[in-house]
């Protein structure tokens, strides 16, 4: 399953975002290191479902739209110095590693220092020091393993490749700087993109303009919307399709909530949704290069051999083969493997053809 971690100094609204993206309960509060231990959680990225009729067996399909479960960490806060061990130190970073793609939720607003208090705040240097945190304790580990092999198989524990390791180490190894070197391998194995939150609030406007400029990508984000729409929603007071720029009310509503409704409404004409879709599909499908694919046994009715229309979405990296979306279904099959079907095109695939997002796929094996 792939894996986001959100990262970023405390009180940035990362805990607020991850409880809007899993509705999994944890603390929020408006205080420095309100998260001691990472929360971990189900959030959804999202596709156009070919089948709107669709049986999903993991996930859900509402509305065409069909949601795919990925692993969200909640990593707590980072503060200047944590790779030496301030704050809460190492032990938030170790947790970052695990994370495919990290996902920087930042102040938008500018109303929080270096270490999450309320202050005069600078968001794009929250950007940079979070980030050289992660570098410097990387370089760290990097200092006590020379000997290249032994580099690959300590830096494997943090789901860095070979491959990724070798091209950091023609990149920028021969100065012999271990810093640069963590830098360009932290920029090749896991990738950032920006979630500037809090951009409901007045004055957030001039902040997310310098911070497209940091050369991340960035998404105007507030978690606070998605949040109080997808608990509108599940309580029955509105219908709501998670990344959608608007949303119908189903019930009478108090003068606060209605009123509430009006303020989201107008972010979400501005903006075109609330952002955190946006963040979780743009963190998954560009910058972790995944797709999504279908396997089924019938290409022509889509199903699985109980008649379930599309039951399975599967995320696979881009350039994986029809073989080798065999194996990921099953080690029988990947072995008894002898061609693939097209289900949208009918065309004949085999071994060696790479799949595209979207595809259906129906493996045919021998008996």
């Amino acid at each position: 399953m792939t894996v986001l971690g959100l990262i970023g100094k405390p009180n940035v609204g990362k805990s607020s975002f991850f409880r809007a993206a899993t509705l999994k309960d944890v603390e929020v509060a408006d205080y420095p290191f309100t998260t001691i231990k990472p929360n971990v959680g189900v959030a959804h990225v999202s596709l156009p479902c070919p089948a709107p009729e669709c049986n999903p067996r993991r996930g859900a399909c509402l509305e065409g739209t069909r949601f795919v479960p990925v692993k969200l960490y909640d990593v707590a806060g980072l503060v200047p110095g944590a790779h030496l061990g301030k704050g809460l130190g190492n032990r938030f970073l170790d947790d970052a590693r695990q994370s495919d793609v990290l996902i920087m939720v930042v102040d938008s607003t500018g109303t929080t220092d270096a270490e999450g208090n309320r202050g005069e705040g600078n968001p794009v240097e929250d950007v940079l020091f979070v980030l050289e945190e992660f570098d410097r304790w990387l370089a760290g580990i990097i200092k006590k393993v020379r000997e290249t092999e032994k580099l690959k198989t300590e830096l494997a524990g943090l789901g860095i490749t070979e491959e990724q390791v070798e091209k950091a180490l023609l990149e920028s190894y021969p100065s012999g700087d271990c810093l640069e070197f963590a830098t360009t391998l932290r920029k090749l194995s896991k990738p950032v993109i920006i979630a500037a939150n809090k951009s409901d609030i007045r004055g957030s406007e001039i902040w997310i303009n310098k911070l497209q400029k940091t050369g991340y990508p960035v998404v105007v984000t507030s978690a606070a919307y998605e949040l109080a729409l997808r608990k509108a929603a599940n309580s029955g007071y509105i219908r709501y399709v998670p990344g959608r720029g608007s949303f119908e009310v189903l019930k009478e509503l108090g003068e606060k909530q209605a009123e509430a409704l009006e303020r989201i409404k107008a972010f979400l004409k501005k903006f075109g949704s609330t952002g955190v879709q946006e963040v979780l599909n743009r963190a998954t499908f560009e910058l972790g290069g995944v797709i999504a694919v279908f396997p089924v046994e019938n290409e022509n009715k889509w199903t699985d051999s109980a008649g379930n229309v599309l039951p399975d979405c599967l995320l696979v990296k881009k350039g994986t083969t029809a073989k080798e979306l065999a194996y990921l279904v099953h080690t029988d099959i990947g072995k008894k493997f002898v061609k693939a079907i097209d289900a949208k095109t009918k065309k004949v695939v085999g071994a060696d053809h790479e799949l595209s997002h979207g595809d259906i796929i129906k493996i045919m094996t021998r008996s």
